[in-house]
């Protein structure tokens, strides 16, 4: 019963408005980080793959109901993450209802991430999500996958997801940055056509995450 009301909860949600959110965790790390880059990218959705997302975003806490009224949620950071027993249940019941989970590692958060991930699910690994996976051309077309961004470590960046019945419910990207390319140009001074790779990129996550 209680399953079958979070789904409704969402459903009611969504048809309301379309809403996204920053998840604000515990443990120290920044979940403030990149202020700018998801007004920007909902500014960039709704004027290039007709979303009509409300342009204010909310913070919402890990253990809150209030996060089944939001079909997407981001959370970024540098540093350390920690979700407690009754914040990894809300997040797993929230994921498991329809709701999809967007961690894009601004540097450092990595090796924190992971072990707060497996309370959430501890019966789930991340996955490696191939090219042809609809998330990279449900809009634009990423033949080769995640884009790169920023240099971080020199490496190949990496989207990692969780599925349940053959849906991603949380993707976490890595050695990319997207949030960086999301920020008003004069903070990171990239040239435009990495901007827009970014956004484009951003783009086909929000879509997925309405869609599927």
């Amino acid at each position: 019963m209680r399953h079958l009301f979070i789904i409704f909860f969402l459903l009611i949600g969504s048809i309301q408005a379309q809403e996204v959110a920053v998840l604000k965790y515990n443990g120290g790390g920044d979940w403030y980080g990149n202020p700018t880059a998801l007004p920007n990218l909902v500014k960039f959705c709704n004027s290039n793959i007709e979303t009509k997302i409300n342009t204010k975003i909310v913070e919402v806490i890990p253990s809150s109901p209030e996060i089944f009224n939001y079909p997407f949620i981001h959370m970024t950071g540098h540093g350390n993450v920690h979700f407690n027993n009754e914040e990894a249940q809300n997040l797993r019941n929230y994921l498991l209802s329809g709701g999809f989970l967007h961690i894009d590692d601004n540097y450092g958060m990595n090796q924190y991430l992971r072990k707060e991930l497996i309370k959430i699910f501890p019966d789930k690994e991340l996955q490696e999500i191939p090219s042809n996976h609809p998330i990279f051309s449900i809009a634009y077309n990423f033949p080769d996958g995640l884009p790169k961004i920023h240099e971080h470590d020199g490496e190949r960046p990496q989207a990692l997801g969780l599925f349940e019945n053959n849906r991603l419910i949380l993707l976490f990207t890595v050695e990319s940055d997207l949030g960086d390319g999301w920020e008003n140009p004069e903070i990171h001074n990239d040239p435009e056509s990495v901007r827009l790779k970014a956004l484009k990129m951003g783009a086909n996550i929000v879509q997925y995450a309405f869609e599927y």
